[in-house]
Protein backbone atom coordinates (compact mmCIF):
# COMPACT_ATOMS: atom_id res chain seq x y z
CA UNK A 1 0.00 0.00 0.00
CA UNK A 2 1.55 3.20 -0.98
CA UNK A 3 1.16 6.01 1.45
CA UNK A 4 1.80 9.77 0.95
CA UNK A 5 1.24 12.08 3.70
CA UNK A 6 2.06 15.87 3.69
CA UNK A 7 3.14 18.00 6.14
CA UNK A 8 3.96 21.95 6.31
CA UNK A 9 0.90 23.46 5.59
CA UNK A 10 -0.56 26.56 7.70
CA UNK A 11 -1.86 30.26 7.91
CA UNK A 12 0.40 32.36 6.78
CA UNK A 13 0.41 36.29 5.63
CA UNK A 14 0.46 37.21 2.10
CA UNK A 15 3.89 37.77 0.94
CA UNK A 16 5.44 34.91 3.11
CA UNK A 17 6.87 31.38 2.41
CA UNK A 18 5.88 27.72 3.31
CA UNK A 19 7.54 24.49 2.71
CA UNK A 20 5.08 21.69 2.19
CA UNK A 21 6.75 18.39 2.77
CA UNK A 22 5.40 14.72 1.82
CA UNK A 23 6.55 11.72 2.97
CA UNK A 24 6.52 8.66 0.78
CA UNK A 25 6.68 5.13 1.90
CA UNK A 26 8.02 3.91 -1.49
CA UNK A 27 11.44 5.20 -3.10
CA UNK A 28 10.43 8.84 -5.08
CA UNK A 29 13.17 8.32 -7.37
CA UNK A 30 12.71 7.48 -10.57
CA UNK A 31 8.97 8.13 -10.22
CA UNK A 32 7.04 11.44 -11.65
CA UNK A 33 6.03 12.75 -8.53
CA UNK A 34 3.52 16.29 -8.44
CA UNK A 35 1.93 18.86 -6.19
CA UNK A 36 -2.03 19.66 -6.57
CA UNK A 37 -4.41 22.23 -5.19
CA UNK A 38 -7.69 22.84 -4.31
CA UNK A 39 -9.06 26.47 -3.93
CA UNK A 40 -12.73 26.92 -1.78
CA UNK A 41 -15.40 26.03 -4.60
CA UNK A 42 -12.77 25.02 -7.79
CA UNK A 43 -11.39 22.07 -9.07
CA UNK A 44 -8.21 20.66 -8.46
CA UNK A 45 -5.57 22.08 -10.18
CA UNK A 46 -1.80 21.26 -11.25
CA UNK A 47 0.86 23.26 -9.28
CA UNK A 48 4.31 21.79 -10.41
CA UNK A 49 5.45 17.90 -11.41
CA UNK A 50 8.66 16.10 -10.64
CA UNK A 51 10.02 14.10 -13.70
CA UNK A 52 11.33 10.69 -13.20
CA UNK A 53 14.22 12.22 -14.99
CA UNK A 54 14.70 15.14 -12.80
CA UNK A 55 12.97 17.52 -15.13
CA UNK A 56 10.08 20.23 -13.20
CA UNK A 57 7.17 22.00 -15.10
CA UNK A 58 5.02 24.59 -13.07
CA UNK A 59 1.88 25.52 -13.53
CA UNK A 60 1.81 29.69 -15.00
CA UNK A 61 -0.06 30.94 -11.86
CA UNK A 62 3.14 29.78 -9.60
CA UNK A 63 6.29 30.14 -11.91
CA UNK A 64 8.72 32.03 -9.88
CA UNK A 65 7.68 31.45 -6.74
CA UNK A 66 7.35 27.87 -6.07
CA UNK A 67 9.68 25.14 -6.26
CA UNK A 68 9.37 21.51 -6.70
CA UNK A 69 12.26 18.86 -5.60
CA UNK A 70 12.70 15.83 -4.03
CA UNK A 71 15.09 14.25 -1.42
CA UNK A 72 16.08 10.60 -2.71
CA UNK A 73 17.55 9.21 0.76
CA UNK A 74 14.42 10.36 2.69
CA UNK A 75 11.37 9.62 -0.23
CA UNK A 76 10.27 13.23 0.08
CA UNK A 77 9.22 15.31 -2.02
CA UNK A 78 8.92 19.22 -1.07
CA UNK A 79 7.01 21.83 -2.48
CA UNK A 80 9.15 25.84 -1.49
CA UNK A 81 6.86 28.31 -1.92
CA UNK A 82 7.43 32.26 -1.73
CA UNK A 83 5.67 35.07 -2.25
CA UNK A 84 2.73 33.38 -1.59
CA UNK A 85 -1.08 35.41 -2.16
CA UNK A 86 -4.44 34.90 -1.11
CA UNK A 87 -5.48 33.64 -4.23
CA UNK A 88 -2.84 30.37 -3.43
CA UNK A 89 -5.25 29.04 -0.19
CA UNK A 90 -6.24 25.98 -0.76
CA UNK A 91 -6.10 22.43 0.27
CA UNK A 92 -2.58 20.85 -1.43
CA UNK A 93 -2.08 17.45 -2.44
CA UNK A 94 0.95 14.85 -3.09
CA UNK A 95 0.52 12.52 -5.99
CA UNK A 96 2.65 10.01 -7.25
CA UNK A 97 3.17 8.07 -10.67
CA UNK A 98 5.44 5.51 -12.37
CA UNK A 99 7.87 5.99 -14.84
CA UNK A 100 7.56 9.39 -17.09
CA UNK A 101 7.94 13.06 -17.90
CA UNK A 102 6.77 15.81 -15.38
CA UNK A 103 2.84 16.40 -15.84
CA UNK A 104 0.25 18.48 -14.25
CA UNK A 105 -2.69 15.99 -16.05
CA UNK A 106 -4.40 14.47 -12.36
CA UNK A 107 -5.60 11.47 -14.48
CA UNK A 108 -1.39 10.60 -14.87
CA UNK A 109 -1.24 10.04 -11.12
CA UNK A 110 -2.13 6.85 -9.54
CA UNK A 111 -1.24 7.61 -5.64
CA UNK A 112 -2.80 10.61 -4.12
CA UNK A 113 -2.18 11.98 -0.42
CA UNK A 114 -4.76 13.39 1.84
CA UNK A 115 -4.18 16.52 1.71
CA UNK A 116 -2.88 19.40 3.45
CA UNK A 117 -4.85 23.07 4.00
CA UNK A 118 -2.68 26.22 3.22
CA UNK A 119 -4.53 29.50 3.82
CA UNK A 120 -2.85 32.90 2.95
CA UNK A 121 -4.49 35.82 4.28
CA UNK A 122 -3.79 39.95 2.85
Amino acid sequence: QVQLVESGGGSVQAGGSLTLSCASSIPISRRRMGWFRQPPGKNREGVASLGADGSTIYADAVKGRFTISGEDDKNTLYLHMTALKPEDTAQYYCAASGLGPPTLSSERYGFWGQGIQVTVSS
